[in-house]
């Protein structure tokens, strides 16, 4: 629960972090995507001394991190009764890993249904847990999954991920192919419809860009992108152009910029000759998503000399920092307007985050840069949770209306 104090407009830096404390410390902070692991909110992971998640509860104590959307990931498979069997399956476990955890940790965690429950969740002075799915392929063929997932308390899902799924296109796609269904399949069409029936939010992160125009212009309710960069101010990957922008504000949506190198700056050419260098000499892929698979299914020798190496290339380059993070939140304002903007994390290895950035526990150089930029209190609510908060209220009043 948020401290209750008068704030005083600084004078000097010193007044400005201390300002920038009080202001953290009283907004209520909520990240739109952090995936899920096998040890969710606990610190430690078995056999490795040392290891802390980046939103360990710690963490999220020493950022002021409130509570976050954690999504049950699971990766893009063959188009087979089969695959989508196995989809099912490992993401139902991943809730009901949540929920395990929470019922043996309820003094310290709550889970959100709805919107309000946020907010009576946080007056507890508890952290607040919200159940996404990351990748629609887990809802098979089948639509009846939908309502299972919502049941079980899901409350959005990203339509797809990496690679085009039985729901629409990707935005990036391994095996090669531009397009399958050009957009949104009409399964995914049946798909979008129960979800604004039952009141859970449609995400169109890391779907093309002709599957966000196909959704947006389909649903009844507004939608969410979870975590995203934009094309035009730097970075690569799941990134958002004009278009999809214009649409978005249309709709009434919000986009949550996301804490990941590189959708927020595009790498250096040099310093990507050097990186894919790298990755033959020791025996990976070049391609970012072919790497990042054969990444972590190697030994794990191999991957600390991969990031050993790989930090000695990092030194020489500049990464993303948290400036350049809000260049993107600058971007979208100037574009579409203060409430159609939010935060996410993605937190996942410290290579991919961003310089003053690494873990959760370092929210407040968000807050700090956001009211270099001029950002008011208010606003700065607006875009750690106030945003996300009325798109799902607005997501259940068009499911309350039909």
């Amino acid at each position: 629960m948020k401290r209750e104090e008068m704030i005083t407009k600084p004078k000097s830096e010193l007044e400005l972090n201390e300002y920038s404390k009080s202001i953290h410390d009283n907004v209520l902070t909520i990240d739109a995507h952090l995936d899920i692991e096998v040890t969710f909110l606990t610190p430690e992971k078995t056999g490795e001394v040392g290891y802390e998640k980046f939103a360990s509860l710690k963490k999220m104590d020493e950022g002021c991190l409130d509570g976050a959307f954690f999504a049950a990931f699971v990766q893009q498979r063959a188009l087979t009764d089969r695959g989508y069997r196995k989809a099912y399956n490992i993401v139902a476990n991943k809730i009901e890993q949540i929920h395990q955890t929470h019922n043996t940790m309820t003094d310290k965690v709550g889970i959100a249904y709805h919107p309000k429950d946020v907010l009576s969740i946080n007056k507890s002075e508890k952290k607040v847990v919200i159940i996404a799915i990351e990748n629609g392929y887990a809802i098979g063929d089948n639509i009846v999954n939908i309502e299972k997932f919502f049941e079980m308390g899901v409350r959005y899902i990203t339509l797809s991920h990496i690679g085009h799924n039985q729901i629409c296109d990707s935005n990036l796609n391994p095996q090669g192919e531009d397009s399958l269904h050009n957009g949104l399949s009409d399964f995914g069409k049946e798909v979008v419809l129960e979800m604004n029936r039952l009141g859970m939010m449609v995400d169109v992160a890391h779907i093309s860009k002709q599957s966000v125009l196909d959704v947006i212009a389909l649903s009844k309710a507004p939608v969410m992108c979870s975590h995203c960069g934009i094309k035009t101010i730097g970075g690569v990957g799941n990134v958002w152009d004009d278009d999809q922008l214009a649409a978005l504000k249309t709709n009434g949506g919000v986009i949550h910029i996301v804490g990941l190198n590189r959708a927020i700056k595009s790498e250096p050419e040099e310093k990507l000759i050097e990186i894919n260098n790298l990755r033959v000499e020791i025996g990976f892929p070049v391609e970012f998503w072919a790497f990042f698979q054969a990444f972590y299914a190697s030994r794990e020798d191999k991957r600390s000399a991969y990031y050993q190496r790989l930090g000695n290339i990092e030194n020489k380059y500049p990464s993303a920092n948290v400036s350049d993070f809000i260049d993107h939140i600058d971007y979208v304002v100037s574009r579409i307007g203060i409430d159609h903007v939010g935060i996410s994390t993605d937190f996942y290895e410290s290579p991919y985050c961003l310089d003053g950035w690494k873990d959760v526990s370092e929210n407040i150089n968000v807050t700090l840069e956001l009211l270099k930029r001029g950002y008011s209190k208010k606003e700065i609510e607006k875009i750690w949770s106030g945003n996300t908060l009325r798109l799902w209220k607005n997501v259940e009043k068009v499911a309350d209306e039909n």
